[in-house]
């Protein structure tokens, strides 16, 4: 029997990379697309309860859900088309813009990705960074998926068929460096990166002297993170130096695909002794 990929994103069902990625992958296996009817970047994962969702058939396999995010998406889309078996793979993506370090929390691509995982279905979620001057903002503009799709294919594929499994309630995240294929390095195993934020927008008054907000187009500062306190990379593999551990800022800007794997537990376990302590202290 043919397996099934579920595809979502935050860009709009109209997006280029989640046709692109559709058409990528209808070979291997049966696609069906269930996508925002407007853009959701940046949405995190957000789940409406407050107002009644429209599934709509656009043709074979391809549906828009008004006016849902890309969690609901998947939510609805399991549902209504996946009420008896679940898809084998879900993806979500091709996003116009990198999803890098704690971005990832606001993420609606990442977000896609999370509720498959909640729902046992192993996820992806994939961006293809871009560097031209209107940014994220040009979601029309042609770009050049092929870095992306061949990456994303050839994973698809080895989870579909040569049993390769991303694991319980967790997921990848993978980004594309905006490069050729040609001037790809490889690929890199990464952590998400140390971003540096700051508070501002863009202030500006319409017509009538009332103040507005533009949220975005921050520059994009980074570091990497001090792992010195970290339990779990502490006497294990990442010490050797062939295998130091690098963010995935670090491998985009090095042009390498960065692919960090990613879990629902948010539990900080390292500080769960001091907190212990603590609330020992207070009975």
């Amino acid at each position: 029997m043919k397996k099934t990929i579920f595809l979502t994103n935050d860009d709009g069902y109209f997006s280029q990379g989640l046709i692109a990625l559709r058409n990528a992958l209808s070979d291997i296996a049966r696609v069906v697309v269930v996508a925002p009817a407007h853009e959701k970047s940046a949405c995190g994962h957000g789940l409406c309860v407050s107002k009644p969702l429209q599934l709509i058939e656009l043709e074979k396999d391809f549906y828009k859900l008004d006016d849902g995010s890309p969690t609901d998406c998947v939510y609805v889309g399991l549902c209504e088309l996946f009420s008896n078996t679940k898809p084998d793979l879900l993806i979500s993506g091709i996003n116009i813009g990198a999803n890098l370090g704690e971005d990832t929390t606001y993420s609606g691509t990442v977000a896609g990705a999370m509720e498959g995982a909640l729902h046992g279905i192993q996820s992806i979620a994939i961006s293809q960074c871009i560097n031209d001057k209107h940014g994220e903002d040009n979601k029309l503009a042609n770009r050049d998926f092929t870095l992306a799709l061949d990456t994303i294919k050839q994973l698809s594929f080895d989870i579909l068929h040569n049993n390769y499994t991303i694991g319980h309630r967790k997921l990848l995240n993978i980004n594309i460096p905006a490069i050729s294929k040609d001037e790809c390095k490889g690929i890199k195993a990464t952590q998400l990166g140390y971003r540096i934020y700051n508070s501002k927008a863009q202030v500006m008054q319409n017509p009538r002297g009332q103040k507005y907000h533009w949220i975005g187009l921050n520059p994009l500062q980074w570091q990497e993170r001090d792992n010195a306190d970290n339990p779990y990379l502490k006497d294990n593999f990442y010490t050797r130096k062939d295998m130091k551990i690098i963010s995935d800022f670090s491998a985009v800007a090095n042009n390498y695909i960065s692919i960090t794997p990613m879990q629902l537990d948010m539990t900080d376990y390292a500080c769960m002794q001091s907190l212990h302590s603590y609330c020992v202290e207070k009975e």
